[in-house]
Parts: structure tokens; C-alpha cells; sequence
């Protein structure tokens, strides 16, 4: 009998992550997708375990941290997130850079621990699950009853910076492997679902999808056609900077593709009436402040920033808050032929999966795009602060076209929501990419001090 004889797709007890924690703990704050980079792994707990197929392991591990207090004294909680671990004698081909390690002891002594999702065999079996829908253990895999699933598809793995794992399949489908993982229902099987039925075509509908039901419920994976020709929206506005070209009539597309979906969410889903903008204030203000504890670099603009946020409590509501995308930028919109195509609604993964699923308001989306442009601007010396403001322009124009309001229109709302995004930018990068750290503090200067 081989060391791997004892994987079947069952759950099983938690000990053979006994073995693995010394391995884990130190790959896992080195992944692009690990949220606590700033925070020790101080615990680290399986929450449940699947032999999935041979030679594959599928887990939930809970990493706690400690060390680093939140603002306020209290402690920050651990995360929970999805592994798929490719357990084998001799790997092939060899795992490169998705080597985890070889487990000394414990009953996967002598054994080689790898991240499966960069191995062939088993991306092409975890399709196979998906193509046939069923169970295994706690995993429930899904498929749309109207879709017809080819075998024979060949996976890559995307190596894009991106906080979750996405599979390619022959160039017709891509599978998104969710990794930090929260209970419920993943907004980017939800509202893509919903979008389907109410007939949008800017997004992509899910075909199969994977969740767990232990140790709570929630969606683990969603396969969507892939758009083989097209090109995302951060990509060609950076190609356009690099030939000196013009991007407003892409910009003005672009703003009424949002306008489409924007439309076709508040369809899909209730609406509120538009609601007092105190509490949403005070919640950026607060966001504000944790943020400047953190990154030191914020706080001489801190009194300019309060000031934007205590301007939107007196302004005009403006639109009902809805259904929204969360994180919309140039990377989350792709251009195929003439159209443009929303995709990734997950939201901001740092943020609880019950706010990412509540009503917005639609501006949000939009200075999350406004910033976009921004960053686009910033990417090569000298900048081009013109290029930027005139995409801003010619978006918040193709968006009024169709929405039927003009965000422009909304100064004081959007210069809010505009500062919002950048303290987020600020605090992200500060934390996974600070060399990139001045491209939203520029913002922050502009916003404390001018407000345009």
C-alpha cells in the first residue's frame, strides 16, 4: 500500500494537520491571498478537512493572530481560509514554487506537500467534480441544469496578482478559487446569478459552483465563461498612456456599462430609500481613524479628511442605496470587440461578507472607478494628471447618459466617497505593495486640501 492510499473523497479527522502546521504557518503569510501579512500566525486550526480525490487534500484552516492590537485594544480575529493540498511521494511535475514541503512526521511522514491548484492532474479532476454535481464530505459542487460542461479542457493557472486563485479551462471557462473565506453566500455567485436572470450581459453568468456546509455554510468557488479576446480595462488604459492616446471614448463606454449594470442590479435586487448620510460619515471617519493608526503617513491630513466626511453629512442623499459591484475599478471590467463586461463582484475581500452584500450607494462604485484612473495616470513618469481628469469626465458623462443623474452633480457625496477609497488605498498598500503608497497618498493631499 503507497502513503496515499488512505485519500478518498470522505471527511477526516484533523490529524494529519498536526504535521503540517510547522509548514503552513510559514507558507501562508508568504501567499498573495493571506490577509494577515502584518500580524504573526500565532494558532493555527483545522476547521475541516475532505480527502477530495488521491493525492488531494481540501481544507479550511482557521490562522489566528495575536501581537498586534486593533485600534481600541482588541485583539484582531483569525481568518479562515481554503487550501487544496496535493499530498504525494514523488510530485509531478515538480511543484516549483507551489512547494509547500516535506512532512517529517505524523501519518504523512515522508511525504511532499504542494498547492494542488498548480498541479494539471488535480485541476483537471476538480472540473470533473464540478461536471458532475454531488458531494463530497461536507463539499457540495453545483452546476447549472442548462449547461453542458466538455471534458478534455485543458487548466493553467492564472499567475495575475489577485487576492483568490483562478483556473483557466482550454480558454472557455475560468474557475475562481475563493481563499479567504467567510460564512455565506459569495456576492460573486449571487449577484452574477441574479444579473442572469434579469437578462444583463455585461457580466458573465455562473455555469458550476462549490460550497461547504461545515463548519458553516459558504461558496468556496465559481466557474464562469471565459472571455478568450478580451482585454481588461487596466491593461488598455495603460496602453493607451504608454502611445500617448486618448481614453475618453473608451471612459464614456465604460460609464454607461456601469450605468447598465447599476440598473439591472437595483432590479435584481431591493432598493432602499435614500437614508441619512450622518451614520455613513461617521463610518468613514472611523474608518479614517483606524487607518491613521496604522499608517503614520496619514495623520497631518487627517483634519482635512474629517472635513470631507462631516461636508457629506449635510449634503443632498443623492441616489438610493442598492445593490452594487464594491470594488469597481479598471481591473474588474473587461473590453471584448466594442463591449465592455463587468466582472469580479466579491467586493473588498478585508471588509465582513454581510456588509459586501448590503445596499450601497452607487457612487461608491463610481469614485472606485475615478481613482482608477488616477492610479492609470500615475504609473509613468511624468504623470499625467490631464489624461486622468479627463476619463473622470468623460465616465461620469456616459454614466449620467444612461442612469438618468449626473454623479458630477453630486460633489460633496462623491468627494466623500472618493476620500473613503483613497484612505482604503492608502492602508492597502501600506500593507502588501508600499512602493505603491504614494500613488493614493497624492490623493489624499489633493482631497485634504483642495476637496476637487
Amino acid at each position: 500500500m503507497t502513503k496515499t492510499a488512505f485519500l478518498r473523497p470522505r471527511s477526516v479527522p484533523a490529524g494529519p494537520l498536526d504535521s503540517l502546521a510547522g509548514l503552513l504557518r510559514e507558507w501562508l503569510p508568504l501567499q498573495r491571498w493571506f490577509a494577515g501579512k502584518d500580524r504573526p500566525v500565532t494558532d493555527l486550526g483545522v476547521l475541516s478537512m475532505t480527502e477530495l480525490f488521491p493525492g488531494c487534500l481540501h481544507l479550511l484552516v482557521h490562522a489566528g493572530h495575536g501581537g498586534v492590537p486593533a485600534p481600541g485594544g482588541t485583539p484582531p480575529a483569525g481568518d479562515c481560509y481554503q487550501l487544496l493540498l496535493g499530498v504525494r511521494e514523488h510530485p509531478s511535475p515538480r511543484p516549483g514554487k507551489a512547494l509547500i514541503g516535506r512532512v517529517r512526521d505524523g501519518r504523512l511522514a515522508g511525504l511532499t506537500v504542494y498547492d494542488a491548484l498548480h498541479d494539471p492532474r488535480a485541476s483537471h479532476l476538480l472540473l470533473e467534480r464540478l461536471r458532475h454535481p454531488g458531494t463530497a464530505g461536507p463539499l457540495r459542487f453545483e452546476c447549472d441544469a442548462s449547461a453542458s460542461l466538455p471534458s478534455g479542457l485543458v487548466p493553467r493557472l492564472l499567475d495575475a496578482e489577485q487576492s483568490n486563485s483562478s483556473l483557466v479551462y482550454g480558454d472557455e471557462y475560468i474557475l475562481k478559487v475563493f481563499r479567504h473565506i467567510q460564512p455565506g453566500v459569495n456576492p460573486d455567485l449571487e449577484v452574477p446569478g441574479a444579473l442572469a436572470r434579469q437578462g444583463c450581459h455585461r457580466v458573465p453568468a455562473p455555469v458550476a459552483w462549490f460550497c461547504t456546509t461545515h463548519p458553516f455554510t459558504a461558496t468556496l468557488g465559481v466557474l464562469q465563461p471565459y472571455l478568450r479576446d478580451a482585454s481588461d480595462g487596466w491593461t488598455l488604459a495603460l496602453g493607451a498612456l504608454a502611445a500617448g492616446d486618448d481614453f475618453t471614448a473608451q471612459a464614456h463606454a465604460l460609464g454607461r456599462a456601469t450605468a447598465d449594470v447599476h440598473l439591472a442590479l437595483s432590479s435584481a435586487f431591493p432598493v432602499g430609500a435614500p437614508g441619512e448620510n450622518g451614520p455613513t460619515a461617521a463610518a468613514m471617519t472611523e474608518r479614517l481613524t483606524a487607518a491613521a493608526h496604522c499608517v503614520p503617513a496619514l495623520q497631518p491630513f487627517v483634519p482635512g479628511l474629517r472635513a470631507a466626511f462631516a461636508a457629506l453629512a449635510t449634503c443632498d442623499a443623492g441616489p438610493p442605496a442598492q445593490r452594487i459591484h464594491g470594488d469597481l475599478h479598471l481591473g474588474q471590467v473587461l473590453r471584448a470587440g466594442r463591449e465592455w463586461f463587468v466582472i469580479d463582484f466579491e467586493g473588498e475581500p478585508s471588509r465582513p461578507l454581510t456588509e459586501r452584500r448590503s445596499a450601497h450607494s452607487p457612487v461608491r462604485d463610481i469614485a472606485g472607478m475615478l481613482r482608477s484612473f488616477d492610479y492609470a495616470a500615475r504609473q509613468r513618469r511624468p504623470w499625467r494628471p490631464e489624461w486622468a481628469r479627463r476619463c473622470r469626465e468623460a465616465y461620469c458623462a456616459g454614466y449620467a447618459s444612461r442612469a438618468g443623474w449626473d454623479p458630477r452633480k453630486k460633489h460633496g457625496l462623491l468627494r466623500a466617497y472618493e476620500t473613503d477609497r483613497a484612505v482604503y488605498e492608502v492602508l492597502y498598500e501600506a500593507r502588501h505593495r508600499p512602493d505603491w503608497l504614494p500613488v493614493p497618498m497624492a490623493a489624499i493631499e489633493r482631497l485634504a486640501v483642495r476637496g476637487d
